[in-house]
């Protein structure tokens, strides 16, 4: 019998298909994080083979998906590769012992990289910590300057234009939170260029710039479960664009909403 032919096996990516719930493996529905609709109603959920975003609310799961993948993966729960090791808070949730993920048969990323901004910090110190002891060979991966002695913003741009290669799997959690509107525009240049090489991304974001990139998926966490959402479709665009729209009009109404809520 003829091999079926794998539809992947031209290009360096991408190099995972899905992941899934594996529901006899749930300890308890009402457990955080079990009880997200978004987690309680995960089916096989297809990633894009090159770009994957997940929007929504906060709490609904998308940083909680996000890390039970990395861990799932083999990388540090608070960001970094499979080579760091750090934990300065065992906070992932149980998760990851019921998700299952479904990789590209012979396509094993030849690097991985998870980022949680809000842990990024505690990288960078781990990251110096080892660096003292390899000579300052890690530091170079990184542009040779400490991410400590840039701003927020510097040292994340440090990682994606440095850190990052033409082939690998990158999970990253709201990369937008360090970068102003123009390093948003930057970063999508760069992500293209990696792409372009073989790259595979899957990234929770509130960022309507990044949400533009026109070769990815995007998957809505509700209430109700996850969808796919076009890109004008999603609320990430339209509440900015209505809000650049109409400035002084919901500036009124948020500015006379004596309870602080938008009635836009």
């Amino acid at each position: 019998m003829a091999r079926k032919r794998n539809p992947f096996e031209n290009i360096p990516g991408p190099y995972i298909r899905n992941m899934y719930l594996v529901r006899e493996r749930v300890p308890d529905w009402k457990e955080h994080p079990f009880h997200l609709p978004a987690v309680r109603h995960l089916g096989t959920f297809e990633f894009h083979p090159k770009v994957t975003f997940l929007i929504g609310e906060n709490g609904s799961g998308k940083s909680t998906l996000l890390e039970a993948l990395a861990v799932s993966l083999g990388m540090n729960a608070e960001g970094g590769n499979r080579n760091l090791r750090f934990s300065t808070r065992d906070s992932h949730s149980k998760l990851t012992d019921s998700l299952r993920v479904g990789k590209v048969a012979g396509k094993a990323a030849p690097d991985s990289y998870f980022l949680r901004a809000e842990s990024f910090y505690n990288v960078a110190t781990d990251l110096e910590i080892q660096d003292q002891h390899h000579g300052g060979q890690l530091l170079q991966r990184f542009g040779g300057k400490s991410l400590h002695e840039q701003s927020h913003g510097e040292s994340f741009m440090a990682l994606f234009a440095n850190r990052f290669t033409g082939q690998g799997l990158y999970l990253l959690d709201e990369p937008e939170a360090a970068l102003s509107a123009q390093k948003q525009m930057t970063f999508l240049s760069i992500m293209h260029n990696y792409v372009r090489l073989g790259s595979q991304f899957v990234i929770a974001t509130h960022s309507p710039i990044l949400l533009a990139y026109p070769e990815a998926q995007i998957f809505l966490l509700d209430s109700e479960g996850i969808h796919l959402r076009k890109y004008e479709e999603t609320d990430n665009y339209q509440i900015t664009r209505n809000f650049l729209n109409r400035t002084p009009q919901i500036l009124k109404i948020l500015m006379d909403n004596e309870e602080g809520q938008s009635s836009c």
